[in-house]
Formats: C-alpha cells, structure tokens, sequence
C-alpha cells in the first residue's frame, strides 16, 4: 500500500501541539464561583454595613482627639507666653530673652535708664518732622530739610559722646572682654527708644532712682 506524503510526515514528525489559544479554559472553583464582582476586583472581601461604621467613627473619633490636643496645646503655648511676658514686665530675669541676660546686659540698662538724654526723643522729633513735610510750600520743605539733617547730627553726636563714657565705665565694671560682649549695641538701640516701651522695663529713673513698683489693679466688683 502507498502512503502519501502527509501521512509520512505525520508518522514522521507527530502531531503538532495544539496552540495555547485552543487549549480549555479551567473550570471555575466553587470560591471563584460565591466571590461576588467587587471582591473579584479588589481582592478582599467587601466589608459589612457595621464593620464601616465602626471603621468611620474610629476615624472620627482620632480627628477629634487630634484636633482637641492641638487645641490644648496651643492654650498651653499662649498662657506660658503670657506668663512668661508678665515676669519679664515685672523684671524677673528667669524670663528674659537670651539678649537681655547676664550682668553686663543689667548693668547696662541701669547705666542708659537713668540718665535723659536727646536721643530717646528722636523717634517723636522724627514723626513731627515727617509730618511737618507734607507742608506744600517749597521754602518750608527747606526748613524741613534742615531741620531733619540738624537733629539726625545731634542725635549721631550725642549717642557717640554717651557711648565713649559709658566704654571707658563698663570697662572698668567688667575687665573680662566676655562680660562686655555686644553691651554698646546693646547700649545704642536703647537710648533711641522711647522710655515708656523698653523692654525689660527701666528699674531706674533719670536721676538714678528707682522705680516705684506698680500697684496691682483692683478687681472691679
């Protein structure tokens, strides 16, 4: 019997795999079967009705506990810089800033405080000048100007002469240059405030006497 050549070569070669794309597709399991589509595509199951209320008033109940605790930290924060303003109003060095600490600072203080001097009044001469300039007549902007330039010299004067005093004074107070450190800045920008806004407030008043404490005010009924 003669064989043709196709039956030759499948004897020959075998039959070819069948190609992936025809081969069945496994039959479903009976969890694949009971998953329902939301939890086919997620992955997990879907949560109960209770199990997501439990899950939303956990999450409420964390904000507000968050959001109470800043709020008692802020109260906290704002009664310590009251209390920390009133010492320092009151001048007990425990609450004074880094700046305004150390003995060469104290001395310092009392040494400007108690002597008068023009520069404390310059910002008041400043603000009468400014004010005077808004004058529209060509020969009193003039004076204005003047004026400005003559007091912006005296008050560059009289702050030099006070400071080359109070040098020679503070050397002789605290002969270490580490206790002298920053105290002539420190000199400068409180001659050039007004008496009334220093802060720490002067204990000393121009003469040299001190400060009569304030009475604490009366509870009105």
């Amino acid at each position: 019997m003669r064989l043709s050549p196709k039956v030759i070569l499948i004897y020959m070669f075998g039959r070819r795999s069948q190609p992936e794309s025809e081969v069945a597709p496994s039959a479903p399991t009976e969890e694949d079967t009971n998953r329902s589509p939301a939890q086919a595509k997620k992955g997990r199951p879907t949560p109960s009705r209770k199990e997501a209320e439990a899950n939303r008033k956990t999450r409420l109940k964390a904000s507000a506990d968050n959001k109470a605790a800043k709020k008692e930290m802020k109260a906290r924060e704002r009664e310590e810089r009251m209390t920390a303003r009133q010492g320092m109003m009151a001048g007990d060095e425990r609450y004074f800033p880094a700046r305004d600490q150390g003995p060469g600072k104290a001395y310092t203080r009392d040494y400007v405080d108690s002597r008068r001097r023009l520069s404390e009044y310059f910002l008041f001469i400043a603000v009468g000048i400014l004010l005077a300039g808004f004058v529209q007549s060509p020969q009193a902007k003039n004076i204005v100007s003047l004026l400005w330039f003559l007091v912006a010299g005296l008050v560059v004067l009289d702050v030099t002469w006070f400071l080359i005093a109070f040098s020679r004074r503070l050397k002789a107070e605290f002969p270490d240059p580490a206790d002298r450190k920053g105290c002539k800045l420190y000199a400068a920008m409180r001659l050039l405030q007004i008496r009334r806004l220093r802060i720490p407030p002067p204990r000393l008043r121009p003469g040299g006497k001190p400060v009569k404490p304030k009475k604490p005010k009366e509870p009105q009924s």
